[in-house]
């Protein structure tokens, strides 16, 4: 997702809209087969490694031939949104590619967006999903970074160009080229339309395959793939990661739950802005968060004027921001991680004065999604979950559009997909 930032006069209206796709490419034609992968339910404890997984890859390596694989998974065909069953066809494996049995998948914000057609970016048929985790079921000649029985994760995207600065610097999200991992076009593949992780099988290059450390609950983790990077790179990035510094994070949903854990992990202070004071107990007993301030009191906000070294904005929907400004130091930076559809705006005064900053953040590029998953591992840090069948999928998804959830939805893809067809 790309961020425009247009100033007229006073106001800075702040618009968030999907990246620029180029040409326009309709799918392969589906290929009606039972799928090949198999349907044995998953469990999320690491008793999955070794031996579980080098059973899942001995059985499903065997059948990735050179000619591709069938695959299933849950589409949506129109701007409904409605997904129901889909059989269609992975590309073949080729040398630098990484087959992946999908065992769970988280759902994002940016899925319901995209199944919906809100961006105007959807190209139906879509599978969305791009917090996956899974196991190697086979490698193609030329990978030197995984093996069968590996569990590893694939997040938001899938290929860039690997010859830009911004790659060079171990930023591919920010490439123009990045290849997104549900509908988006992979022009090394023919110009087809990517298929997401609500299906049971992926084909991804090594280079975009993130390795998932012992010690991390397989289901917990998948969101880490995209909420969890989300917030983390940013952090990295603009020094909200100091021991004793005062974070910020407005939203507690799936992205605003994880920087919490992240920003007490890193030693700082955090405080909890939300518009709703039912999660005050939430945030500080179960989350560990050291303050809770509720955005539309006045007196609180008051109180709380020029105590923030930083903000991380996690929030989706529009709302109002210029009251955010006042709540930074001089010099503190705002970072908004969520995707309003509406522009939000902002008065030039809520930063000159104090010279703030305002930034946005993308996911993360794979050296941060990597290292991110090093530190959550090392520090216990998982999103706290609701495990769905997929034939719950469409439910779950009416459920997120009200924000109905604490904090993520996540498929169990093995332990229900191959049923529900």
């Amino acid at each position: 997702m790309s961020h425009h930032f247009h100033l007229s006069s006073s106001v800075l209206p702040l618009s968030f809209f999907p990246g620029e796709l180029g040409a326009r490419f309709s799918p392969a034609e589906p290929r009606h087969l039972a799928s090949s992968v198999g349907v044995a339910a998953a469990s999320p404890s690491r008793a999955l490694r070794p031996h579980m997984a080098k059973a899942v890859a001995k059985e499903v390596g065997a059948q990735e031939a050179a000619q591709g694989s069938a695959a299933l998974g849950w589409a949506a065909r129109d701007a409904s949104g409605v997904l129901s069953p889909f059989d269609f066809s992975r590309r073949a494996q080729k040398d630098d590619d990484v087959t992946i049995k999908v065992l769970y998948c988280g759902i994002c914000h940016t899925d319901l967006y995209t199944i919906k057609n809100e961006w105007g970016t959807a190209m139906y048929p879509v599978v969305p999903g791009h917090e996956i985790l899974g196991v190697v079921t086979s490698v193609g000649s030329g990978v030197s970074k995984f093996k069968a029985g590996d569990t590893v994760g694939v997040g938001y995207f899938v290929g860039s160009c690997r010859s830009c600065e911004s790659c060079g610097n171990g930023y591919e999200n920010y490439c123009s080229s990045m290849v997104l991992t549900s509908n988006g076009i992979d022009p090394e593949h023919g110009g087809a339309v990517t298929q997401g992780g609500f299906s049971d099988v992926m084909l991804v290059n090594e280079d975009y395959v993130v390795r998932v450390p012992d010690g991390l609950p397989l289901d917990k983790a998948a969101p880490l793939l995209c909420a969890g990077v989300t917030v983390y790179s940013p952090m990295m990035r603009f020094g909200l990661n100091a021991p004793g510094k005062h974070l910020g994070v407005v939203g507690l949903g799936g992205l605003g739950h994880v920087a919490v854990k992240f920003g007490k992990a890193f030693g700082m202070r955090v405080t909890v802005i939300s518009t709703s004071p039912g999660k005050r107990e939430e945030a500080l007993e179960r989350l560990g968060a050291d303050e809770f301030l509720v955005s539309r009191d006045p007196e609180q906000m008051q109180a709380a004027v020029g105590t923030m070294d930083g903000i991380l904005d996690t929030v989706s929907a529009w709302h109002p921001i210029s009251p955010l400004f006042a709540l930074m130091k001089p010099m503190g930076q705002m970072v908004f991680v969520g995707g309003p559809t509406k522009p939000l705006e902002l008065p030039a005064y809520a930063i000159v004065p104090g010279g703030k900053g305002i930034a946005g953040n993308c996911v993360g590029g794979m050296r941060d999604c990597q290292a991110m998953l090093e530190f959550a591992a090392k520090h216990g840090i998982t999103a706290e979950v609701e495990v769905i069948k997929m034939d719950y999928v469409n439910t779950a998804l009416e459920r997120l559009a009200k924000n109905d959830v604490r904090y993520r939805f996540v498929i169990d893809i093995a332990g229900s997909l191959g049923s529900t067809s």
